[in-house]
């Protein structure tokens, strides 16, 4: 018979199983209260972001990824569609066309209920998704491979440990743990914190991106060739 003693008194368990599960799903509430805290600062810190700052970040981040040897050297690169609140690497996608480089983008599957990567060849082929995100059409081709070159992502918050924060409903981490790739989270500089609170499950990054730095994650996550 396992005890655990708190606020409400002493509590029994039947079995040490019992007792472990129950200090697993306490540590992950109190995961969950410290991740959807910072959620709600960084909102705040995005929205006082001015318009002007915005722009211009995005484009310092844009043209900081073109110089990189792993932006040159990757051929099938999986971007982001931005929200207005993430940094805007959608000239990308004419870069990357004109190099002739394989583009994909994710889309939202209603019949799965999650996120799945299609390929796009033209802009004719983007239409606006579920959550008000551009996105590949129905007609796009489906991934055929989960090894891809560049992984673009876009999210909330970021550690220089390789570590993110979404919008916490899981989407993009489940997406993430079915590629393989080089994979390099993308944010303001305002975005980056120290240390993130983070889950055993968490993919980890090997590259971030900002306006101001080119971050190669240190150990780097391994990244399988």
């Amino acid at each position: 018979m396992e005890t655990s003693r708190g606020a409400g008194g002493t509590r029994k368990f039947a079995t040490r199983r019992d007792y472990l599960g129950s200090r697993a799903a306490a540590m992950e509430s109190s995961l969950n209260i410290s991740k959807a805290r910072l959620r709600a600062e960084m909102r705040e810190v995005l929205a006082s972001l001015p318009a002007d700052q915005r722009h211009t970040g995005s484009g310092a981040a844009c043209e900081l990824l073109r110089s990189q040897p792993l932006w040159r050297d990757s051929r099938t690169l999986l971007l982001y569609a931005p929200t207005p609140d993430e940094v805007d690497i959608w000239p990308l996608f004419e870069t990357a066309l004109a190099a002739g480089k394989q583009i994909l983008l994710p889309r939202y599957s209603t019949e799965r209920g999650e996120y799945e990567v299609r390929e796009i060849a033209t802009k004719d082929e983007i239409c606006v998704g579920r959550f008000g995100i551009r996105e590949p059409s129905p007609k796009c081709r489906p991934l055929a491979s989960n090894l891809l070159d560049l992984i673009m992502v876009p999210g909330i918050a970021f550690d220089l440990q390789g570590h993110r924060l979404g919008r916490g409903k899981g989407f993009y981490d489940r997406l993430l743990a079915t590629l393989q790739g080089a994979k390099c989270g993308v944010a303001f500089d305002r975005q980056i914190v120290p240390e993130l609170p983070i889950a055993p499950h968490d993919v980890v990054l090997h590259r971030i991106l900002t306006p101001t730095r080119w971050h190669v994650v240190q150990p780097p996550a391994r990244v399988l060739e």
